[in-house]
């Protein structure tokens, strides 16, 4: 029988970053070259195994750190592309890496999740790396994080970027739920899906993809259901991996990041998104949409997939 459809966040032993956000604990963090070697090696495996899967899927790699500086990465990113049952092969990058390299990729495949960081890289730069992304038709979304002295840069962004680009926008995590009415409103007319981002969901016994159709993997292969969960189901190594992967409840009692909710069963996200779900892509996006899917999440009972 094939594998269903998975989608593997892959995390490897790299958290350097060249950027120095103050609210991220990995800012401006270096590698040593144990670790830099350690990392290219594990990802090297990761990539020979994700070549011979078996079944449709989907590669996100989302470092602790910024991995795409990193000549592995693209190297990577190039090469899985080119497999034919690989729908997606994306990154969370801060776009301060070279790209000439997507030369050798797949743009049918390939896709960028690019975050602005005002203070760190100036707009003009940031854009310019967008522009050629545009350039050479390579997917991408853009995203920022939503701290209340930035709400100036957050609308010149939106202004400066191609009008079909999607910029979602993160609530901080220390006023997520928080946020001024004004403030979602303004917010909400740059991001019309902001609010999905300013919650935080019930999620213990709710159905989730985790650990079915999405996992969590380190660079050892260790797989957990996301990067919110602790308990491993395996080591994708193994010869009988896909047999762990089954349908789940969610035993997190919260969840509230776009990488694990998006995988909620009764949150439905999937239409929201459509191809573009990895990436955080969304084309069209309508406030009403994301509105009518938090109060349906509401409005069930938390424990609706119990004995998983």
């Amino acid at each position: 029988m094939t594998p269903k459809p998975l989608t593997v966040l892959w995390r490897g032993p790299l958290s350097g970053c060249n950027y120095d956000c103050a609210y991220c604990p990995f800012a401006k963090r270096t590698d040593d070259r144990a670790t830099l070697k350690k990392d290219a090696a594990a990802l090297a495996r990761f990539v020979a195994w994700a070549e011979t899967w078996p079944g449709p899927l989907s590669v996100f790699f989302t470092p602790w750190g910024e991995a795409l500086i990193r000549k592995p990465y693209q190297t990577a990113m190039a090469r899985l592309s080119h497999a034919p049952h690989i729908d997606t092969i994306a990154i969370q990058t801060n776009l301060s890496a070279r790209l000439d390299w997507i030369a050798h990729a797949n743009l049918k495949s390939l896709a960028f999740w690019a975050t602005y960081h005002p203070g760190e890289t100036p707009r003009a730069a940031f854009l310019k790396k967008i522009a050629d992304l545009e350039t050479c038709g390579a997917r991408y979304s853009v995203g920022i994080v939503a701290l209340r002295d930035h709400f100036d840069e957050i609308a010149a962004l939106r202004r400066d970027l191609p009008s079909a680009a999607y910029l979602w926008i993160n609530a901080e995590s220390r006023i997520r739920g928080e946020y001024t009415a004004g403030e979602i409103e303004f917010l909400a007319t740059i991001d019309p899906y902001f609010e999905l981002n300013n919650q935080t969901y019930a999620s213990k016994g709710r159905a989730c993809g985790g650990g079915d159709t999405a996992i969590s993997v380190d660079g050892d292969g260790e797989a957990r259901r996301c990067h919110f969960t602790d308990e491993n189901i395996g080591n994708i190594y193994d010869a009988d991996f896909a047999a762990r992967l089954f349908p789940r409840a969610c035993p997190a009692e919260i969840c509230k990041c776009h990488i694990g909710y998006a995988h909620l069963n009764d949150l439905n996200l999937a239409p929201l998104y459509g191809p573009g779900l990895v990436e955080r892509r969304a084309v069209n996006p309508a406030r009403d949409a994301a509105r009518q899917r938090i109060a349906a999440f509401n409005a069930i009972p938390q424990v609706s997939f119990a004995g998983l």
